[in-house]
């Protein structure tokens, strides 16, 4: 018997230690970044355990812990998971379903590229897209419905603008929404009209409801296929997590499922899209802070106060210096943004506001001090999403309220051909401000806003370094003083954005404990010419240990 015993003991104990050997997976032979609390870090050996990082260090640590799993990366550059702290995932799914107009520079292509598409899905509907943009078109003016009857007068048109604040319809759309001469402009919209006060055919932020409302919803098989092309492009661009900014009902639904299916292969930080009826349903049971080992959370809002910069509709405490009399839109006097903030964050909600300008900027920063004159600081990381422009008297108050800055930088380098245009030299010094932000204390989280702006990161952290274009203009960038280190940049991309998400316990770096997400690049990011950032290419994505991503 006691033979038995010892022969079972034996090899329990082998099991424990092949077990045990199984459970380790190391990455070595890195050149690896990351982060320790302020600190930037390096390391040759990554070692995971059950999807969480382990330890990290030389080559001496590989001796300590047996795996089976070893990948030798090669000496290439190691950085932790890239966080977009603000993106529209179902948006950028949906654009590789629709057109695709993008960065097209002409009028005349953006027609041909509508033209080709509908001639190539001659069963669809309706014709959608986005990504138009008529300020880097030589006419530098908005389109018409006439422009669009031109190639395509039998099915209803309508576009989205690259900000998502306009959209572009035919006449067949425009008479389908039965828009004519007395349609009004609605609370927080405007739509634009000819001479004899007919629409032109592009509505600005709220207007476009009048056509939304009839736009048949996509069906159950497509957002899911959306979705799956969204995941597939956040893998390529290494973003292992995303702050969704406007999640409903049903999304959420499809999110939990994936989740649960186990094909949720980049974390969603989402934002409940609004404080009506769809904050209501979602904010039932509370906030969610983790689901599915933090794949999923949903404790935060997203509020509009106002519109966009290249559309006029960000609101402004002046007239737009290129379009006098014009102040902007504002979605929400101050009573109102009062009442929606208070209403969230008195739910246990962070409220993340997108503000442009600098009166919407003024209102929010307003709303938020009234709610904690109400309720004190609840430490729920309230956020202001883009704070495009702001006033110089306002930026301390970010600091003093303990208020997020939420700020995209390729925002900047596509807007510099129209944003001094549009606020004037003065206004235009509290634009775009990162270091201004960051001198005075204030965490600076960094997102793209994609489909707005292309999802790979590395054009962002690009343009935060060099604040200049693609073909490195201008020399000097613009305003340079704003730029950011190389380090400030990946700070803002990874803890600084898990820290806008409540989430620097368990994602942000490559610390014991926290998950192992990482990404593997081609060439070092803190040695490559900074003319060639927005070039790095991701070979590999991993998240919590698994490679989601080769090329």
């Amino acid at each position: 018997m006691q033979k038995f015993l010892s022969l079972f003991t034996l090899l329990l104990l082998v099991v424990i230690s092949c077990t045990s050997q199984q459970e380790y997976k190391v990455i070595t032979n890195a050149n690896g970044y990351t982060f320790s609390g302020d600190s930037l870090t390096t390391f040759s050996t990554l070692i995971i355990q059950d999807g969480k990082v382990l330890d990290i260090g030389g080559d001496e640590l590989f001796g300590e812990y047996s795996a089976t799993d070893v990948i030798d990366v090669e000496g290439k550059t190691v950085l932790p998971g890239l966080i977009d702290a603000h993106g529209h995932v179902m948006g950028l799914g949906q654009q590789e379903l629709n057109v695709n107009l993008v960065g097209i520079e002409s009028l005349e292509a953006t027609l041909d590229t509508i033209k080709a598409y509908a001639e190539a899905n001659p069963d669809l509907e309706w014709i959608q897209g986005r990504g138009w943009n008529q300020t880097i078109w030589p006419e530098n003016e908005f389109p018409t419905a006439e422009d669009l009857d031109k190639v395509v007068p039998d099915r209803p048109v309508w576009l989205s603008r690259i900000d998502g604040h306009a959209s572009w319809g035919n006449s067949k759309a425009l008479k389908m929404a039965n828009i004519s001469k007395d349609t009004p402009d609605p609370k927080g919209g405007k739509i634009l009209r000819d001479g004899a006060g007919s629409a032109t055919g592009v509505f600005i932020d709220a207007a476009a409801s009048y056509v939304n409302e009839i736009v048949p919803a996509p069906t159950k098989k497509e957002q899911e296929l959306a979705l799956k092309k969204a995941l597939e492009q956040l893998g390529r661009m290494g973003l292992t997590s995303v702050h969704d900014a406007g999640v409903g009902v049903g999304t959420w639904k499809m999110y939990k499922t994936f989740a649960d299916e186990g094909k949720m292969t980049s974390r969603i930080y989402g934002m409940i899209a609004g404080a009506g009826d769809t904050f209501d349903t979602l904010s039932e049971n509370g906030p969610v802070t983790s689901y599915a080992n933090d794949r999923l959370a949903l404790r935060s809002v997203k509020l509009y106060a106002d519109g966009a910069l290249g559309s006029r509709g960000a609101a402004m405490i002046h007239p737009y210096s290129d379009d006098p009399g014009n102040t902007g839109l504002l979605f929400a006097e101050q009573e109102e943004m009062n009442k929606m903030i208070l209403k969230t964050v008195s739910a246990g909600y962070q409220t993340n506001v997108h503000a442009i300008g600098d009166r919407a900027n003024r209102v929010v920063l307003n709303a938020f001090e009234h709610a904690r004159e109400e309720l004190g600081d609840q430490g729920l990381r309230h956020r202001i999403e883009h704070a495009q422009i702001i006033a110089p008297e306002d930026i301390p108050r970010f600091k003093e309220l303990n208020i997020i800055a939420s700020m995209q930088p390729t925002h900047a380098t596509s807007d510099m051909n129209m944003a001094e245009d549009r606020v004037g030299s003065e206004r235009i010094k509290g634009g775009y401000a990162w270091q201004t932000m960051l001198d005075q204390g204030t965490v600076v989280a960094a997102g793209s806003d994609f489909p707005v702006e292309h999802s790979n990161p590395f054009f962002g952290l690009y343009s935060a370094i060099t604040r200049m274009d693609h073909e490195g203009n201008p020399p000097e960038g613009w305003y340079p003083d704003e730029s950011l280190s190389r380090a400030q940049a990946l700070k803002a991309f990874t803890v600084d954005a898990a820290y806008a998400a409540h989430q620097e316990e368990v994602l942000g770096s490559l610390e014991k404990g926290k998950w192992a997400d990482f990404i593997v690049i081609d060439q070092d990011y803190f040695e490559v010419p900074a003319r060639e950032i927005w070039q790095l290419h991701v070979e590999q994505t991993w998240v919590a240990g698994e490679k989601v991503f080769e090329e």
